[in-house]
């Protein structure tokens, strides 16, 4: 899909804030500092993100678009505060969203590795 003019570069991480210490179907996530969020939200294109979690854990994560499921977020691996290991999971983007000057994430289900 074409990147908006406006667009980021493919350096650019974008600050992901999630109000739980995991992921899991229905969860969400703001996407903060977009160019265009109106663009972004209606026709998405391949960022990076750090998503920081409920328990101020920062993690890596990209936002692709998968043939034919759409938008997909991988998350690398990561450790919550509370120690409880997670590994790297995909997970498809039920929904996205403009939320006033940001973009909401909804996860959907978990794409099998």
């Amino acid at each position: 899909m074409p990147q908006s003019l406006s667009g980021p570069t493919e350096a650019d991480a974008f600050l992901a804030v999630c109000g739980h210490t995991h992921l899991f179907p229905g969860a969400r996530c703001r996407v903060q500092g977009l160019p265009d969020p109106r663009t972004f939200a209606a026709d998405p294109w391949p960022i990076e993100l750090e998503l920081r979690l409920a328990d101020d854990v920062v993690t890596e994560a990209e936002l692709h678009i998968a043939e034919p499921t759409g938008p997909v977020l991988t998350v690398l691996a990561y450790t919550t505060g509370a120690g409880t290991p997670i590994d790297e999971r995909t997970w498809l983007i039920r929904e996205i969203i403009r939320a006033e000057d940001d973009v909401e994430l909804t996860i959907g289900g978990r794409v099998s590795p």
